[in-house]
């Protein structure tokens, strides 16, 4: 008999430049060699802000994936926050990550003062969101494709998690 045993996500704003390269080698595998909506890399100038957060998740030592985060109006971070390029791992999509993901993504824009997030989500991906509380506004051309567009309300009481479990 085999005995399957859950892995503990851990996910947190990158730390250092090891870190961070790590975060973009996820988002390279992901949005450019597997699903090639970039060519390249899928650097812009956001990645270039002071103020933007990437982050990483692991599962043990492994960097699975992703998400990056930033206020829109850098001069005003208690307003609305974007949350994207969110990728995990095809090899790891099965460990859980994508769910602690965007909940660390979520309570951290809310304890660095933001009222709302939103994001735009590719639309075979609408009804996970929906299930972590977001909600769908109308389909819109990003980044060459169609996405959703989508909001969730951000709890001024949100602690940034840093430890959550796969499938919660």
């Amino acid at each position: 008999m085999t005995r399957s045993v859950a892995r503990t996500v851990v996910c947190a704003v990158a730390a250092d430049e090891a870190e961070r390269a790590a975060h973009h080698r996820v988002r390279r595998a992901v949005f450019v060699d597997e699903q090639g909506i970039f060519a390249g890399d899928d650097l812009d100038s956001h990645d270039a802000r002071d103020d933007v957060l990437h982050v990483v998740a692991r599962v043990g030592e492994d960097v699975v994936g992703t998400v990056r985060l930033f206020p829109l109006d850098p001069a005003d971070p208690a307003g609305t926050w974007q949350g994207d390029r969110l990728a995990v791992l095809a090899a790891a999509r099965t460990a859980g990550a994508g769910a602690p993901l965007v909940r660390f993504a979520v309570a951290t824009a809310a304890v660095r003062g933001g009222r709302r997030m939103v994001a735009h989500v590719q639309p075979a991906n609408r009804r996970f969101f929906e299930h972590l509380g977001w909600t769908a506004r109308e389909t819109e051309d990003y980044a060459g494709r169609p996405h959703v567009f989508m909001t969730i309300a951000l709890a001024r009481d949100h602690q940034a998690p840093v430890l959550d479990e796969p499938g919660t």
